[in-house]
């Protein structure tokens, strides 16, 4: 986290002053904004980090800055600030995954506590994310065949019923399994089917796709 970034976004100066303060003062690194445009403007997704965020501003508040964040697939962990907000706000910023929905005045210590919750998630995300690109990258390299004797094995096919229902040898698909374990980097098994359950591989359409 110590690359991370508090980005914080709110109209009213002396609380976007005295949030950077607070969040500076314990050692984080601050960027504000005085609207959710120039954050917007500004803010890169490969820049890790969380972002507090106050509800109720002009032009675009803070439940449709979230939205629009959305909808670019940025996915930066929220913090929301705000003095006058009704309950229908805060569930609704809960169902589209804030983190926590703070009432001002906010307590510093509670505040700091959630801050580096978010940035906890976000930093294992961003590891997970890398993990998962390596994974599909490996997923990729594989023929349209080793991908279909994968999906069989992770369906606790043996390489005799594997053989059977692909009509092709056993010897065949012991070669298939030991490439299919060099690609994917897989120590065993065990860790090639949890790797391959885990992160989703056989969620594409022509995942089991004959090769020609």
């Amino acid at each position: 986290m110590i690359n991370s970034t508090v980005y914080v976004v709110d109209d009213d100066p002396a609380i976007l002053d005295s949030l950077t303060l607070l969040i500076q003062s314990n050692g984080l690194k601050t960027a504000s904004f005085d609207s959710a445009a120039s954050f917007l403007n500004c803010y890169s997704p490969e820049q890790p980090g969380c972002l507090l965020l106050d509800v109720r501003m002009p032009i675009m508040g803070g439940l449709e800055l979230q939205e629009e964040l959305s909808k670019r697939n940025f996915l930066i962990p929220i913090i929301f600030v705000s003095g006058d907000a009704e309950v229908p706000e805060s569930v609704k910023a809960f169902k589209a995954g804030a983190v926590d929905f703070i009432k001002k005045p906010y307590d510093a210590n509670l505040l700091m506590e959630r801050i580096h919750e978010a940035l906890a998630k976000d930093s294992k995300f961003r590891k997970w994310q890398t993990e998962n690109n390596k994974i599909m990258a490996c997923f990729n390299s594989l023929t349209a065949r080793e991908k279909q004797v994968l999906k069989l094995i992770c369906n606790s096919h043996s390489n005799k019923q594997v053989g059977k229902k692909l009509d092709i040898s056993y010897r065949t698909v012991d070669v298939h399994r030991a490439r299919i374990m060099e690609k994917m980097q897989a120590a065993d098994i065990i860790e090639l089917v949890i790797m391959t359950m885990s992160h989703t591989l056989f969620s594409t359409p022509d995942s089991t796709a004959e090769e020609a």
